[in-house]
């Protein structure tokens, strides 16, 4: 709620830096959040409990989870050097253009959402093992690992890996239908051969629609 008034804001003072801000940071907003709704997900998963006070020292239990969790909740906090901090700062300067007192008011929520996310992260994840529960908890698995390292990607990475499936969704068929038209020739069926050859010519037309 208080990254969306930051979105309001950057979008009502009417400047082209307070509009730029507002939208980098719903694109932000929509990655850190989703990423901080997946990390609850995990421990809900495994503890069956959204309240806070069931966990605490989940870090010694969970070191690599706990490591993705206190950096999205860093990014959430506008850590500088995370998206959470780009759009939030483009925004506040935007407004010091419209108004000093405004900036100044609006940087206090800042402040304020710093210090519920680290309350919570101290709570959640650092400190002693809380009870038998987190005791047993199990480290995240490589299918958790590999949506959370996607989400906590830079944008630029998360399009080379976006390139890097579609060459594989392109290419995997193109070889199994290219071991076909192989097969077909040797068995000297030139009607196969014709048919897989412009199956294999329109697979990049399908695989761009």
């Amino acid at each position: 709620v208080a990254h969306m008034g930051f979105v309001t804001l950057g979008f009502f003072i009417f400047n082209d830096l307070g509009v730029s801000g507002g939208i980098v940071q719903m694109v932000a907003h929509g990655f850190v959040s989703a990423a901080m709704f997946l990390g609850i997900g995990v421990l809900y998963d495994r503890v069956h409990s959204r309240e806070i006070a069931a966990y605490g020292g989940v870090v010694n239990t969970m070191p690599k989870f706990a490591a993705f969790a206190v950096f999205f909740a860093m990014a959430n906090c506008g850590l500088p050097g995370t998206s959470g901090f780009v759009g939030e700062w483009m925004v506040i300067l935007g407004t010091v253009k419209a108004s000093f007192w405004l900036a100044a008011l609006a940087a206090t929520a800042l402040i304020f959402g710093a210090a519920y996310n680290l309350w919570m992260v101290k709570r959640v994840y650092f400190g002693d093992i809380a009870n038998d529960e987190v005791r047993a908890l199990a480290d995240i698995d490589a299918r958790e690992f590999l949506m959370l390292a996607l989400l906590g990607l830079r944008p630029d990475l998360r399009e080379a890996v976006h390139d890097a499936m579609f060459w594989v969704k392109l290419g995997v068929p193109a070889l199994l239908l290219a071991c076909g038209l192989a097969a077909c020739t040797r068995l000297g069926r030139p009607g196969a051969r014709v048919g897989s050859a412009a199956v294999v010519l329109l697979l990049p037309i399908a695989a761009i629609w």
